[in-house]
């Protein structure tokens, strides 16, 4: 009886050095990736070059289907399977115990919470810069 305690102890324990070091291993992906953002303006300023570049030289119709498709692509709240992988992923990373209910919640909600702030934020953004571009994105998206 005193192994078995004993194996169960190392086991939890075990299971809790891998909770940690994930974690630590995500907290360290995330400060890499923002150090990269914040020091590799060069390869930004090029990037934001090339889409300011594509932006004035495109006519409204093709800005709203850019728009259109890249919200699509990005965030697809159509695709419930998608969502729900990544969502069991970020789960599985984590090493939580997966729910059901909470992840069919999320893959539900979460996806179009994340469509409307997008697109109050383009709207906002497209207002200022071609009302005319407003307009053509409702009819396409219509």
């Amino acid at each position: 009886m005193q192994r078995e305690i004993i194996q169960l102890v190392k086991r939890h324990n075990e299971s809790h050095f891998h909770i940690i070091s994930h974690f630590s291993t995500n907290l360290i992906c995330f400060a890499i990736l923002s150090g990269y953002f914040v020091l590799g303006n060069e390869e930004l300023f090029i990037l934001n070059s090339w889409i300011k570049e594509f932006i004035s030289n495109s006519s409204d119709t093709i800005k709203a289907f850019s728009i259109i498709l890249f919200t699509d692509l990005w965030i697809g709240f159509h695709s419930t399977h998608g969502w729900e992988l990544m969502i069991s992923l970020i789960y599985n990373d984590f090493r939580l115990a997966e729910n059901d209910q909470i992840i069919s919640g999320l893959f539900s909600t979460f996806p179009v919470i994340l469509d409307k702030i997008v697109k109050y934020w383009i709207f906002h953004f497209l207002n200022r810069i071609s009302p005319s571009l407003v307009v053509i994105y409702h009819s396409m998206n219509e």
